[in-house]
Formats: C-alpha cells, sequence, structure tokens
C-alpha cells in the first residue's frame, strides 16, 4: 500500500517540511502536518531560533575522543573534572544510559559510552562497538581521563540478554588485564531498561555494585 503524501495544494516549502517531520521516529502524517503548521504560525524568531538549534547540533555536537559521551567540547566535562574519579570507568551502552545515571548524583567516576550493544540478530558484534577503545583506556592511561591508570571498570549496561551479553564479553576481555571488574547491583529489574529507571533504583545499583 503506498504511503500517503501530504496535500499537493501545500507550497513546495510546506511540503517539503511536512516530509522531513514525518521522517521523524514517532511521527506519522498527521503529526507532520501539525508540526509544520506550528512552524508557519510561530513567530519568525521563535521558528528560527529552532532551526539554529538543529544546526548546532550537527556542526558542534561530536563524541569524546575519551569516552565517546556527546560533547560540544573536547574531552567532555566529566572526563576533564578533577572532582571525578578518573580511576574508576562505569561502562554503558548509550549516552542516555550516562545522563540517568549522571542524575542519581551518586557516582564520582567517570564513564565509558559503548554506542551500542552486541546483538548477533542484527549483525552487531564487539567490533562494531567502542570496546577497543574501553581497552585502550586500561591498557595505556594516557588514553584515560586526566592520564590516569584505570583501577575498576563498573559494567553499567542494561539487565536484559543483550545487555548481559555484552557485559560478559566486556568482561572477559579484561580480566586479562588485572583491572577490577564489578557491575551495577540488581536494584535494576531484569529485562528493565537505565532509561527508564527511577532515580532511586539507580542510585541502590551503583551503591550496591558487586563484584563479577
Amino acid at each position: 500500500m503506498p504511503a500517503e503524501r501530504p496535500n499537493p495544494a501545500y507550497p513546495e516549502c510546506v511540503t517539503r517540511l511536512i516530509e522531513e517531520f514525518g521522517r521523524l521516529p514517532g511521527i506519522g502524517r498527521r503529526s507532520a502536518e501539525r508540526l509544520a503548521f506550528f512552524v508557519l504560525k510561530s513567530a519568525e524568531p521563535d521558528a528560527m531560533r529552532l532551526s539554529q538549534a538543529i544546526a548546532d547540533v550537527k556542526r558542534k555536537v561530536r563524541h569524546c575522543s575519551i569516552c565517546w559521551n556527546l560533547t560540544d567540547a573536547d574531552p567532555c566535562p566529566v572526563c576533564r573534572s578533577e572532582s571525578r574519579d578518573a580511576s574508576t570507568v562505569m561502562v554503558v551502552e548509550q549516552p542516555k544510559d550516562l545522563i540517568s545515571l549522571e542524575q542519581t548524583g551518586m557516582y564520582r567516576g567517570t564513564y565509558h559510552v559503548l554506542m551500542g550493544r552486541i546483538d548477533p540478530l542484527d549483525g552487531v558484534g564487539a567490533e562494531a562497538l567502542t570496546v577497543r577503545e574501553l581497552l585502550r583506556r586500561v591498557d595505556d592511561p594516557s588514553s584515560n581521563a586526566r592520564g590516569v591508570r584505570v583501577r575498576e571498570v563498573i559494567l553499567g549496561m542494561n539487565a536484559d540478554m543483550e545487555g548481559e551479553s555484552t557485559g560478559l564479553q566486556v568482561a572477559a576481555e579484561l580480566a586479562r588485564r588485572g583491572v577490577r571488574v564489578t557491575r551495577l547491583a540488581r536494584g535494576l529489574p531484569a529485562g528493565g531498561q537505565i532509561e527508564y529507571a527511577s532515580k532511586a533504583v539507580l542510585a541502590d545499583a551503583i551503591s550496591g555494585r558487586q563484584e563479577l
């Protein structure tokens, strides 16, 4: 069945705007039209602020060269901070997991973002993640935040099958390097997502982490 297209009576630039909104995840044709007309009815400075915010994100945001978190300055503020314990690195799947953990205010170490997880069904192996960069940080202190040697790696992956599989493979690599490996305590429910966990659950998971 062919996809619905915006009304051809719209001006060509409005049609393009609707089509671009329609590319966003979870946005159907009607929602795309509502967004387009919201922009049309907005004052020009308001609409241009949206345009500028999108442009700035694409031009300025990059991955931290140490931890792979999203940042507009390299290294990121967490890796630069003298108040963070750079000898402790928590490994997470995505930047949004890091944000959720930071909101607890309980963790004062640094992070490493894998940018995904191992999922053989989708053809994603360890080579597609930033595992190699994590191991480099462990092997070479000059590659870690502020040149500090890594002494503990906390596995903070989601408590589902793919997260567990990813954690086991990362742990196997780290075991050969003499670094302490722990994981978040089971304050996180099996099958749950860090992104949706409450601050209290995440705080318990951090404080009650266990040896692997």
